[in-house]
């Protein structure tokens, strides 16, 4: 089994587990250019083959224009046409507002509101009634983490969330596979990655508590998996398999 058979079978399982998908959807994928959406993207589009009902796959790019400049997305667009993916970008002034104008001194915050409420209006235009995000096993570790550390609670992002007020689902099939096996899968298939530009690339919060995750998994490799295992087992914010609890609704902030 290669990388991307391997992430396939992951995103199907979780997909399964969590009953991402029903026949009929029209599934939004976010694509930022990382390699996260766009594995997510391309294993979705491929898993049509595969899961016995028809659904259908359209990714959207919001450029935020970091700087006031338009990013070239050209090697995406050849890809997901090859993957019979439709595919948009939406140029956005996300960029310039937040570092520009607002200058804000905790920008991911606001920079997030705004993609996300961006992200929902595309995918209502076109007739999406799921939005899908590329969010992987160690985002939801890192989030865990990150809200008993900075927010003394227990909690993550949900694997499935309805918002009642844009009558949209999200969805993030990648939740069980990991950083590496993203990566893994996207190296191996040369699929073409969209560096970011946004000037607070790396220096973030979270970037720490990821540092924290890998030296954990370093000193006991199975970290990763124990802490997926007390996600389930105690059914916070929808993370037991759909037989074992609901999915959570949320009123839509954007």
């Amino acid at each position: 089994m290669n990388q991307l058979q391997r992430l396939e079978g992951l995103v199907r399982k979780a997909v399964q587990d969590y009953e991402m998908l029903a026949p009929g959807d029209r599934v939004c994928v976010g694509v930022s250019g990382g390699k996260d959406s766009v594995a997510l993207t391309v294993t979705l589009g491929r898993l049509r083959r595969y899961l016995g009902f028809p659904y259908e796959v359209f990714a959207v790019t919001l450029d935020p224009c970091f700087g006031g400049e338009e990013t070239d997305y050209t090697p995406l667009a050849e890809l997901f046409a090859a993957e019979d993916i439709p595919y948009e970008v939406r140029r956005t002034d996300i960029g310039p507002v937040v570092f520009d104008y607002r200058k804000e001194s905790n920008p991911c915050a606001l920079c997030a509101k705004l993609r996300r409420g961006a992200l929902h209006t595309a995918a209502q235009s076109l007739g999406c009634n799921k939005v899908a995000l590329g969010h992987h096993l160690d985002d939801a570790i890192e989030t865990f983490y990150m809200n008993l550390w900075r927010e003394g609670r227990i909690g993550c992002f949900s694997p499935v969330t309805y918002l009642s007020r844009r009558n949209l689902t999200v969805i993030r099939p990648l939740l069980l596979a990991t950083e590496q096996e993203v990566q893994s899968a996207v190296r191996r298939c040369g699929f073409p990655i969209i560096k970011s530009r946004c000037p607070a690339d790396g220096v973030t919060v979270r970037e720490d508590t990821k540092q924290f995750v890998n030296g954990m998994v370093r000193r006991d490799p199975a970290f990763r998996q124990k802490t997926l295992h007390a996600l389930q087992e105690s059914g916070i914010d929808g993370w037991g398999p759909k037989h074992q609890g609901r999915h959570k609704t949320a009123q839509d902030p954007a």
